[in-house]
Parts: C-alpha cells; structure tokens; sequence
C-alpha cells in the first residue's frame, strides 16, 4: 500500500500535516509531500475536504518464483561453537525440504569455523555454505545481513529459517528488508503445501490469544525465525555425507556502522531454564514468594531447574529469568512439571513441547490437564512434598 498525493487537486492548505500523528508530511511549494515516516494510517485522508489523498496498493515487480528453489537455514554459532537453535533448525528444515523434494543448506558465518560445517552435515544438512573470514568472527548486523543477503540473491532459496534469538532478531529482519521479502518472526510452527510451494508460517498473535498462519506468496525467499526450544534437535549421524563450499567476502561492502570491542561474558547466578532438562514450576496456585520454596525443594531433589508462569512473576514471587511462556522463555525440557498452574494458551506456547508434563492442580477442569502426559489432581501443598520427600528416599536407597 501507499499514500499519494494528487497534485492537481491538493492546494497546499496544511490541514493533513496538522493532522497526521507521526509527522510524516510536509508542505512544499504549495503541494503535500508524504514521507517515509508514515505509516499509512490514513488519518489525513479523513480531513481533506479536497480528496486530494488516496491509499493505493502498489505492486512492485516480481521475478519469477519458480527460480528459486531450496531451504536454507542459518547457522547461528558463537565463540566458535554451533548454537543448539541451529540443530532444531535442521530438524524442521529436513522435514520441508523432503516434502518439497528439495536440498537443505545450512550457512555459517564466522571466523575459524570450518570445523562446525561437518557437524552440520551430520545432523541433516545436504550442503553447508560458510564464510570464514576476521571480518566475521565477532557477531555485526550489518556485516551479516550485507553477507548473507549476497548469497541468497546468488543462490535463490525459496526458504530462510533462523533462529528468534538475540542475533536473529537482530539482522534477519535487515536482511528481509534488503531483499524486499517478507520475514514472519517468531514462529511456533511450520508447514508448506507442496502443490503451491508455500511456507505455512505459524505464530502467537493478540498476545497470544490466538495462532495465525501467515504466508508470503508473491515474494522469494520466504523468511521466518523460530522460536528457540519449540522443535526437536535433529540427531546426528556421523555417516551422513554433505558438500561443504567455502565462499569469501568477495568485495562484498560490509558497511560498518559499529565495531565489537570486546565480549563479555554473562555471569548468572541462576540456571538457564531454557538448556535444562528437567524443570519444576509454580504458578498463582503457590499463592506467595516464600511458598515458592516447595517448587524449590523438588526441583534440587530432581537436579533441576525452577519455572513459572506470568501471574508468578508479575506477582514478584519470583525474577522474570525464571518465566515460561509466550512472554518467557520456551523450554523443551526431557521433564516437565508444572505446579499450580491452570495452563493459559500464553503459557502453553512455551512449554508444551516437552517430552513429559506432570501437572499437579486441585482444580480437574484446569487447561494444564489437556496438555500433560500425566495429571495429578489435588493441593500441591501435600502433593508436592511428597513427591520430594519420595524422590529423596529412593536417591538415599540407591547410594
């Protein structure tokens, strides 16, 4: 879409400039110029008596979709070291690719990291495309999306995943820009329909209340991140062959804006809920910060990690690091045990991917139940203890 101006009928009078909330228009030589401010609100369209503005929808030309073909993924790494969002990439990029009956890539960037490409092969990629070069070994948007934008017009995948992380979030949507593409972001699901070789795009929307399908049929590469945790790791198999392609920078202009100095290292003092494999949480049911103590207990005894869920947090019984949710953290836990918690579709989103959820809640009726391998009805203040006290008895038999 975009607001034109028609100069034969617009007189210059100022009203829409007055109007418009964003500050997107001026008055020049007695004409109103719209600029790249605005956000099509149409607000100004309203308080011209002239009808001088009108929205339009603007097609820019498109290349023929049938040219590109593949499903690349990006392999984030740092320090040298493969992320764990990059195998849950390759899992679900593998299932695309094999219902579209085409190559999976994976591309890596970085400095020092051809070791990583064989790791890449072996847990499902057909070919893996790296760029290693000093220029790339501290993470820079602009110089990955200028690297990464380069080798998608050379190459011409018909599908770009990566992970919702901190660096993907961080330049994925530039290098979608640059390449006047779509980008879905965060993701927790994904399909193509084969017949008319389209990503299915599912994500969370009006706060998680609902889940909306979005797909891109008119641009190439589709774009997507997906949310860490919320699909499988691929396995590995070491006898998998692939092709490893180097490639350099090739008088690529990386058009530095910024410069990594140093990195340092976040120290924290509490357990990353998102690498854990088992994970105890409390919700609005453990009704206090000092009866968080109970999810405490069982989660030491289990060697695990300790969750909650909004309503916990926002009450202050316990920091946001601990959150799970749409609004949290997603976690894939081998074990997962919720506590108190009723099971809103928010919190659902960031934890149901979990090979197996115990819920313990008085209330049978409770969402929780639907989504749990096994359901334990009744006050978590008896149930609870138990569990631990149990746990730590059979631990005690077993030295």
């Amino acid at each position: 879409m975009a607001l034109l101006v028609c100069k034969e009928k617009c007189t210059g009078c100022g009203v829409c400039a007055q109007t418009c909330p964003f500050d997107a228009i001026d008055i020049v030589n007695g004409t109103a110029v719209i600029k790249a401010s605005c956000n099509l609100c149409g607000a100004c369209i309203e308080v011209c008596e002239f009808e001088a503005l009108q929205m339009e929808q603007i097609e820019a030309p498109v290349s023929d979709l049938s040219t590109y073909r593949g499903v690349w993924i990006f392999a984030e790494q740092r320090g040298g070291v493969l992320s764990s969002v990059a195998m849950e990439l390759l899992n679900e990029g593998r299932k695309l690719a094999d219902r579209l009956g085409v190559s999976l890539s994976a591309v890596l960037l970085g400095h020092e990291i051809s070791a990583q490409a064989s790791i890449l092969v072996a847990h499902g990629a057909d070919r893996v495309l790296f760029v290693d070069d000093p220029a790339l070994k501290d993470f820079n948007d602009d110089a990955y999306t200028a690297v990464l934008a380069d080798l998608i017009r050379k190459e011409r995948p018909e599908i770009v995943l990566s992970g919702a992380t901190a660096i993907g979030r961080s330049f994925i949507p530039k290098v979608a820009a640059r390449l006047g593409t779509g980008l879905t972001a965060d993701c927790t699901a994904l399909d193509v329909d084969p017949g008319k070789r389209l990503l299915l795009q599912t994500r969370p929307a009006w706060g998680g209340n609902i889940l909306a399908t979005i797909l891109c049929p008119s641009r190439r590469p589709q774009m997507a991140t997906v949310r860490h945790k919320v699909f499988k790791r691929a396995d590995q198999d070491e006898r998998r062959k692939g092709e490893i392609e180097r490639r350099g920078l090739n008088g690529i202009s990386l058009d530095l804006k910024s410069q990594v100095i140093r990195t340092v290292e976040e120290i924290e003092n509490t357990v990353n809920i998102t690498e854990a494999d088992i994970i105890v949480s409390g919700g609005r049911g453990v009704a206090s910060k000092e009866n968080f103590a109970v999810i405490e207990d069982l989660a030491r005894a289990l060697g695990g990690a300790v969750g909650a869920s909004r309503g916990a947090v926002d009450a202050e019984w316990i920091s946001y690091a601990h959150q799970v949710g749409q609004t949290g953290k997603t976690v894939c836990p081998k074990l997962y045990i919720a506590c108190g918690i009723s099971g809103a579709v928010q919190h659902l989103a960031g934890m149901q991917s979990s090979e197996v959820i115990v819920a313990v809640n008085k209330d049978p009726d409770a969402p929780i139940f639907k989504a749990a391998t096994y359901g334990i009805v009744g006050d978590l203040f008896e149930i609870v203890p138990l569990m631990t006290r149990r746990l730590k008895e059979m631990l005690e038999g077993t030295k």
